[in-house]
């Protein structure tokens, strides 16, 4: 019950807070012009035709930074002034009180994490993200500033030509100032390379013989992605654009990386709020599933005791990967990032050839991945673009669409059950979010409890894999349609 109220009061101060400094922050847009950049199409700050770049004397620029025009310049007053001005304690009391904020809600995230071990090894992370992103100041996740000049040699680098459309050169670009290290860091996000990689450490550590035991269970997977689309409809109806309704509405597949994967590619303005509201309600499946499961099911049928699976040789396993890979990918192709690292890290641990391959995947690989992926999503959480009221909307409408998961994997589970004969556990259908293993143990716990000689692990386990495949090809579709 502490666990429960400490969890209720961590997201409702995160919620509150937000509440009271939620509006939409509105910045005025400014026209830009293309322009060529080495053959490509980029965007500039103005217009081509207005934008007159000036020439830098570099020996003039070496006077003013000698000793002799510091020491002349220099005084106690401005010196101690100066410090003051560029603190982050300054800062955050000269109109960047919403960093303050956001500090305050990564400290709740990281009491979540450390004291009541909600995913720990992402909620860390990714709060602690917030937490350097919102330092005033520290410019950790600033994008680089470059600089349009009209001297093709700068302190002995040629500069990038800078040519519009009809080929007229504009001036030449350099780098004033690099970004920070997240921002570099943020790039295998953006650019769609964490979240494969995460899934190949996710199916070398994943057994797929439950769910080739019993294909059936493919289907209970399927229907927990009910939830996905209960949300991406009332995503829709608030007003939000189809790719944003998309983005919010694969929370409800319970998958983080598969999450983070999608809103990369269609609202990468939301990330912060919809990783953060992912990865809590992950944490949140023992609390949130056993209510709906209940309310769902009969106590005659929670206590079925389902038979043993049948064995699964070597060669169904192997192949599994394999056949999946292929089709999920020809009928869908936009998933097979997804799928197809998932699937090459089940078959490097289902060939036992591959052992080096199969403990990197599941260990180093998995780890490493898992801090830069955490620490850079995290530090999206700007204050500025998650302190508005559509992040509490987010974050409600996840609830809704892991509960809609939930309720549509266990409808079809009591389904299966009539139709069965009674030798199906509908319990088994909860496991078809994508939560692995969690959720499996949840549809264990539950039954347990209700006849202590059920053992549902791994009959659950059928369902809990499918519906990482289910999420992904789910994400696909949303890809497919609004990418």
């Amino acid at each position: 019950m502490k666990k429960i109220l400490g969890v209720a009061l961590g997201l409702a101060l995160c919620l509150s807070l937000a509440c009271a400094c939620a509006e939409e922050i509105a910045s005025p847009s400014t026209e830009v012009g293309p322009v060529v950049i080495a053959g490509e199409d980029v965007r500039q700050a103005m217009e081509p035709a207005d934008m007159v770049p000036g020439y830098v004397d570099e020996e003039a620029e070496a006077v003013a930074g000698t000793v002799e025009q510091a020491m002349a310049d220099f005084s106690i007053g401005g010196t101690v002034m100066g410090l003051v001005r560029d603190s982050g304690v300054y800062a955050l009391f000269t109109g960047h009180w919403k960093n303050g904020v956001m500090i305050l809600i990564s400290f709740v995230l990281l009491y979540l994490a450390i004291v009541k071990q909600f995913e720990p090894l992402l909620l860390m992370p990714i709060a602690f993200g917030m937490l350097l992103t919102n330092l005033p100041l520290a410019g950790i996740m600033d994008e680089p500033i470059y600089e349009i000049i009209s001297n093709p040699m700068y302190h002995g680098k040629a500069g990038i030509p800078i040519l519009t459309s009809d080929g007229v050169l504009i001036g030449y670009q350099y780098v004033k100032q690099n970004g920070g290290l997240l921002y570099y860091l943020y790039q295998g996000v953006k650019l769609g390379i964490f979240p494969p990689l995460i899934f190949m450490g996710v199916g070398a550590m994943t057994d797929f013989a439950p769910l080739i035991a019993n294909p059936k269970s493919l289907l209970l997977g399927a229907a927990a992605q009910l939830g996905i689309f209960l949300a991406f409809i009332l995503a829709l109806a608030l007003g939000f654009t189809p790719a944003e309704a998309g983005s919010i509405g694969i929370i409800g597949g319970a998958d983080g990386p598969t999450a983070i994967y999608v809103t990369t590619k269609l609202a990468p303005g939301l990330l912060g709020p919809i990783a953060i509201a992912a990865y809590s309600y992950m944490a949140l499946v023992p609390v949130i599933q056993p209510p709906i499961m209940k309310a769902l099911t009969s106590k005659k049928d929670r206590q079925i005791v389902m038979g043993q699976l049948r064995p699964v040789s070597k060669t169904e396993k192997i192949i599994f990967p394999i056949v999946v890979t292929v089709l999920v990918s020809l009928m869908l192709p936009s998933a097979a990032p997804l799928i197809g690292s998932l699937m090459l890290g089940n078959l490097f641990k289902e060939s036992m050839v591959a052992d080096r391959l199969s403990k990197t995947a599941q260990n180093e690989l998995m780890n490493i991945v898992t801090i830069f992926l955490g620490v850079t999503v995290g530090a999206t959480a700007k204050a500025e673009t998650f302190l508005q009221a559509r992040t509490i909307a987010i974050i409600a409408m996840g609830i809704i669409a892991f509960g809609g998961g939930t309720a549509g994997g266990v409808l079809l589970g009591n389904l299966m059950c009539k139709f069965s004969g009674g030798k199906i556990n509908p319990l088994i259908g909860s496991a078809g979010v994508s939560a692995v293993p969690m959720a499996a143990r949840v549809s264990q716990k539950v039954g347990q409890a209700e006849n202590p000689s059920n053992f549902l692990l791994m009959h659950a386990m059928g369902p809990n894999v499918a519906g990482v495949i289910g999420s992904a090809v789910a994400a696909g579709v949303f890809i497919s349609m609004f990418g």
